[in-house]
């Protein structure tokens, strides 16, 4: 399984994904599923990725050759059309593939999330469906997530605010996030990779990734299974009745 995040906030992205491609208990590898491409100055447009690992490296190559041939992404007018360019890629490669998988009983059933800027825009962070029909982030509705995310949800629904969350603080939130996931779902693990990019930047030059034994991680984990222990004593304690209603008694 998979779980990555796009988080957009009033100072730019924040983007993280786990590593993880897991075919089975005995078949449990590390791939990379965050993609970036870069023209400094004029673009930088990156990728996550979730689902059929074959079928994501069909498109994240069809979108690498397009690129190097000054095509795709690298000739998108708009993050929009960028974005439509990747619904595109999908769309190609269903065509191709889907026959055969549903002969077999598979699902096409790929989700990307595409985020970065093209100089004159803001920044955006989008996710693009199996069908390759894009959808946008906003301020009211600040982040993105594919994969096994029902876990990592709720850290980040309560504490991302587009106006007031700070990058440093949505690269807190995602850790925490991953950190309830992989708590819950063997299936996501990792190294990390997060990704920090600071609006009109146009480049990717805040990177880090975290491994399974990384200190900060496991600090971070500690503190916050600490903090969140140490606020449930300090709430009020709750009452209850003497017994159940209508609880029967004998005589």
């Amino acid at each position: 399984m998979t779980y990555c995040v796009g988080i957009k906030t009033h100072q730019g992205l924040l983007l993280a994904s786990d590593s993880r491609s897991n075919a089975g208990y005995d078949q449990v590898n590390t791939c990379r599923k965050m993609f970036t491409f870069v023209t400094p100055g004029e673009r930088a447009i990156a990728v996550l990725t979730s689902g059929s690992l074959s079928l994501t490296q069909s498109v994240t190559t069809m979108l690498r050759r397009s690129y190097r041939a000054g095509e795709g992404l690298a000739a998108a007018a708009t993050f929009y059309d960028a974005v439509r360019v990747i619904g595109e890629c999908m769309r190609q490669v269903a065509d191709l593939d889907r026959a055969a998988l549903e002969k077999d009983g598979l699902n096409f059933n790929i989700h990307m999330l595409v985020a970065g800027q093209i100089r004159g825009e803001e920044p955006q962070l989008y996710m693009v469906y199996p069908q390759g029909n894009p959808l946008a982030a906003t301020a009211e509705m600040p982040f993105l997530q594919i994969g096994e995310y029902k876990y990592g949800r709720p850290i980040i629904e309560r504490g991302v605010v587009y106006s007031a969350t700070t990058l440093e603080s949505a690269a807190k939130y995602a850790l925490l996030s991953f950190d309830a996931t992989m708590r819950s779902n063997v299936t996501v693990g990792p190294p990390i990779e997060m990704l920090l990019y600071r609006s009109n930047s146009l480049e990717f030059d805040e990177y880090r990734s975290f491994g399974a034994d990384d200190s900060l991680m496991l600090s971070i984990h500690s503190q916050w299974e600490h903090s969140l222990r140490h606020a449930v004593e300090q709430l009020p304690e709750i009452p209850f009745n003497a017994c159940l209603p209508g609880t029967q008694s004998a005589e």
